[in-house]
């Protein structure tokens, strides 16, 4: 069994605040000036942006937890397949990694309108500020553990992974798996790689209730 990654621990953050509904418009951060994010593999260049009804969080505070995440070598650059960068506002983009209010999440995010998770649709990466703030509830680790594994599980879907299960009781959870909503008897793991290997479980997805949307805390 892979061992279970060390949770990140930190400073607490500063006070994020939103409203429930922002009005849909976005700071986009700036681009990096450093080569692309692993050795071999397409080219993805991507974008950061933050609703600008959000505040505590700049465009380009958040893109460094978001690029600082898909630079780690447990990331999904590990395997080769993919290489990635991050660029400036009018730059083209494969795709756009965005912090949202609730509402807004649920404009974009196709399917159910639900408030409470993050979502990727299209070439549009949606991370729901509430989880950024608050995590899930009984999670097991840090918010930086799971604000990486966020990121990690929806680019993943960008990258066209697809949902998996826990493999076996405390196994680390595959990033594919709703971390979100239940652990499944796994325990809280941010990377697609563990040990330069990529980690998976099984192709498949629970049926876990959603908890209920959030509010809001202007």
């Amino acid at each position: 069994m892979p061992p279970v990654p060390a949770e990140v621990t930190s400073a607490p953050p500063a006070r994020i605040s939103y409203p429930a509904a922002g009005d849909g418009r976005f700071a986009v951060a700036s681009g990096e000036t450093a080569a692309p994010a692993g050795k071999k593999g397409a080219l993805l260049r991507y974008q950061v942006a933050v609703e600008r009804d959000i505040h505590g969080v700049s465009a380009d505070e958040f893109a460094g937890t978001v690029t600082g995440t898909l630079r780690d070598p447990r990331s999904w650059t590990a395997g080769g397949e993919w290489r990635l960068q991050r660029v400036g506002p009018g730059a083209h983009a494969d795709f756009v990694v965005r912090l949202v209010t609730p509402k807004t999440r649920d404009a974009i995010c196709a399917g159910a309108k639900d408030g409470y998770t993050s979502c990727r649709t299209g070439d549009k990466v949606v991370i729901n500020v509430a989880r950024w703030v608050k995590g899930v509830p009984d999670y097991g680790a840090g918010l930086d553990t799971y604000r990486q594994y966020v990121i990690n599980h929806e680019v993943g879907h960008r990258l066209h992974q697809a949902h998996e299960l826990c493999p076996a009781e405390g196994d680390p959870a595959p990033v594919m798996q709703q971390q979100t909503l239940g652990l499944h008897g796994c325990v809280p793991n941010a990377w697609p790689f563990l040990n330069g290997d990529r980690y998976r479980g099984r192709i498949g997805a629970y049926d876990d209730k959603v908890p209920p949307r959030d509010k809001g805390n202007l």
